[in-house]
C-alpha cells in the first residue's frame, strides 16, 4: 500500500515556482500604454479639428482654424492684444491664483484638522462651509466687490473662497483616516497631544489633504475668469472676456489653451508631490 502511494506521488508533476514579472514593470508598461493612448487621442482630435475647419464644415465664428489660433497666440506674445504682452497677462493671473491657493492651504488645512479633531469646532464651522461651498463664485462676487472694492484684494479673495472649502473639507475627512489603534498606541507610549497630531493624525490625513489641494487648485483656475471680470486691466481671464465681447473666437480659444496648460502643469506638480510625500498611497 505504501509502495503504490509512493509510486503515485512520484508520477505527479512537481510544482515549480512561476517567474512572475515584477509589479513595477507591469505598472510602468501600463503607464506607457496610457500615455500612448492619450497622445493618440489628442492627435486624433487635432486631425478632426484641422479637417473640419479646412473643409468649411464649421464657420470660423464657432471653430477657427488651428493656424488662426496660433496667429492669435503670436500676436498676444508680441503685445498686440489688449495692449500688453501675453507674459504680463500670464504673470498677473499666476500671481492671483497662486496667492489665493497658498492662502487657502495655510488656513484651510489647520481649520480642517481642527474640525476633524474637535466636534465643537466642526459644529461651529461646518454649516457655513457647507452653505457657501455649492454656490458659484459669480453669486457672491457682487458682495465681495462691495465689501473689498475692485482692487486685487477682491480678486484674490474670490479665488481663495473657491479653494478654501475643498481644502478644509479634505483635511477634515483625512483626520478620520487615523485608526483608533494608532492613536491609542501613541497615547500608550506617552505621546503628547501635539506629538499625536504631528506624527499620527497628520500623516494619516496627508493623502486626503493632497487630494483636496489638487481639487482646490482646479477650482481656483475655474474661478480665475470670474475674478478678472471686474476692473482688471491684465490677466488671461480678462483677455478672454474682452475677446468674447468682440466675437474673437480665436483669442478665446488661445486663452483657454493657455489657462489649460498652466492648470495641467500644476496638476502634474501636485501628482509628483503626492508621490514624494505619500509613496505608500495605492500600494495596499
Amino acid at each position: 500500500m505504501n509502495e503504490g502511494a509512493s509510486n503515485t506521488a512520484a508520477e505527479l508533476p512537481v510544482a515549480r515556482p512561476s517567474r512572475a514579472k515584477p509589479a513595477r514593470s507591469r505598472t510602468a508598461l501600463t503607464a506607457i500604454q496610457m500615455g500612448l493612448i492619450s497622445m493618440l487621442t489628442v492627435l486624433l482630435v487635432l486631425a478632426v479639428w484641422i479637417a473640419v475647419t479646412h473643409l468649411g464644415l464649421v464657420k470660423p465664428l464657432f471653430l477657427p482654424k488651428v493656424e488662426t489660433v496660433l496667429n492669435a497666440f503670436i500676436s498676444a506674445i508680441e503685445g498686440n492684444i489688449d495692449g500688453a504682452p501675453l507674459t504680463e497677462h500670464v504673470l498677473m493671473s499666476l500671481f492671483r491664483v497662486i496667492s489665493a491657493f497658498l492662502l487657502a492651504a495655510l488656513i484651510g488645512i489647520p481649520v480642517g484638522l481642527s474640525m476633524g479633531l474637535s466636534p465643537a469646532i466642526r459644529a461651529m464651522l461646518d454649516p457655513f462651509i457647507e452653505f457657501y461651498r455649492p454656490l458659484p463664485p459669480l453669486a457672491y462676487l457682487p458682495l465681495v466687490i462691495i465689501w473689498f472694492g475692485i482692487g486685487e484684494t477682491s480678486k484674490v479673495l474670490l479665488i481663495f473662497l473657491a479653494c478654501f472649502a475643498p481644502v478644509a473639507l479634505a483635511a477634515r475627512a483625512g483626520v478620520l483616516s487615523a485608526s483608533s489603534d494608532q492613536i491609542n498606541a501613541a497615547r500608550a507610549l506617552g505621546a503628547s497631544r501635539w506629538q499625536l497630531l504631528c506624527f499620527v493624525v497628520f500623516p494619516a490625513a496627508l493623502p486626503d489633504i493632497l487630494v483636496g489641494l489638487r481639487i482646490g487648485m482646479g477650482v481656483g483656475w475655474t474661478t480665475l475668469v470670474a475674478a478678472e471680470m471686474v476692473a482688471a486691466s491684465t490677466g488671461v481671464g480678462q483677455m478672454v472676456l474682452n475677446a468674447s465681447n468682440f466675437l474673437r473666437t480665436d483669442i478665446v480659444m488661445m486663452g483657454i489653451f493657455v489657462i489649460g496648460f498652466f492648470a495641467i502643469m500644476f496638476e502634474f506638480a501636485m501628482r509628483w508631490l503626492e508621490k514624494k510625500l505619500v509613496p505608500w498611497r495605492g500600494r495596499a
